[in-house]
């Protein structure tokens, strides 16, 4: 199969969709690889790596697109993308379709087959696709919501991890997923008050047995929600639903509720977010202050440490995209449950269910 690495073009996405070790093994695997000329820079892969690699470098997206039979990428097509993309032609990316009615109708236009990383999924339930990222970025909300918690952005001036004779920051987490935990983890290191919220009693009792005492746990209700807003310095949306629009469990009139200078980072932005006020930033633009409350909401969030994102990515996407290759999308798809639920467009048909709920289709909308 001819698989193409086209550099990505969203607002400050350094990552690329292989790096040149996983370049190697599709080509030991005899297949070709055409990589777009720079595609890696960002993520600190160079052409000649990728040329070592076995890679053949072309100078344009287009060239990319149009002699490629899979492309292999991170985040979804943008609209100056839509037109490159042929009928039949594989894609593998992260879509988060269920946020996007416009990408939807895009890609069911172009008639390619959509294969999302974030709704392949395996025999646990887990989603071995976008649990990298979701670490990346629980981790990462942290770093940047202790940043927007100082005053000169318009925080509320908290030190998340107190001093002595001052009390720690307090740190709310909606979702006890794997954004949720990795979040709780990274602010219970830098020594705040944690509390985490989930509706699952599993993921709850799991909490409570593997983290530090500074970390509690409560059920998910509005009522709690509402009490527990008031107090905490900054709250982390990380709810998922796989495939689906995200729960809006903060709305517009909670902001009221909330200290000047809270800061809220909606990590399920992707999906549609989980605050009512929610809008995608850009790592260039990051935040904008509703009701003196501070909203990060960067779509790309791992996009901000593209090394360490590129290599998770690569590690667990790899094996797919090689099946992928060497059986071909109906092949593959047919022996691997796993990869079959992550088709969600197949040529011009919308296959996933909860796409068309997101946007009240009954049918397919052309």
């Amino acid at each position: 199969m001819i698989v193409g690495i086209p550099k990505e073009i969203k607002n400050n996405e350094s990552r690329v969709g292989m790096t040149p070790a996983g370049v190697f093994e599709l080509v030991k695997n005899n297949h070709k690889v055409y990589v777009q000329s720079e595609a890696g820079e960002g993520s600190g892969f160079f052409n000649q790596d990728y040329q070592q690699a076995g890679a053949i470098i072309l100078d344009t997206i287009g060239q990319v697109y149009a002699m490629s039979e899979m492309i292999v990428k991170v985040k979804e097509p943008i609209e100056e993308e839509y037109d490159l993309i042929q009928a039949g032609q594989i894609l593998f990316t992260y879509f988060h379709f269920a946020s996007s009615e416009a990408l939807t109708k895009a890609m069911i236009k172009q008639k390619a087959i959509c294969i999302a990383y974030e709704t392949v999924e395996d025999e646990e339930g887990t989603l071995p696709l976008l649990t990298p990222m979701s670490e990346v970025a629980g981790r990462m909300a942290i770093q940047q919501g202790a940043k927007y918690l100082e005053k000169p952005v318009k925080g509320r001036g908290v030190l998340l991890g107190g001093v002595p004779g001052v009390a720690p920051g307090k740190v709310l987490v909606l979702g006890a997923g794997v954004v949720g935990i990795q979040a709780a983890k990274m602010a219970a290191g830098l020594g705040a008050h944690v509390t985490i919220l989930d509706i699952n009693m599993k993921c709850l009792r799991y909490v409570n047995d593997v983290m530090p005492p500074h970390v509690v746990t409560e059920f998910s209700n509005e009522f709690n929600i509402r009490k527990l807003i008031k107090t905490h310095d900054l709250i982390i949306g990380g709810v998922l639903l796989k495939g689906a629009k995200a729960p809006n469990l903060i709305t517009r009139d909670m902001l009221k509720e909330m200290r000047p200078g809270t800061v809220i980072v909606d990590v399920a932005v992707d999906q549609g977010g989980c605050v009512e006020t929610t809008r995608p930033t850009t790592h260039e633009d990051p935040i904008y202050i509703i009701d003196d409350v501070v909203h990060y909401s960067v779509a790309n969030m791992p996009g901000a440490v593209p090394y360490t994102s590129t290599m998770a990515l690569t590690n667990v996407t790899l094996p797919y995209a090689l099946k992928l290759a060497n059986l071909g999308w109906e092949a593959a798809c047919e022996k691997d449950a796993s990869l079959h639920k992550g088709l969600n467009i197949v040529e011009g048909k919308v296959v996933y269910q909860e796409i068309m709920e997101a946007f009240g289709w009954e049918e397919i909308v052309a």
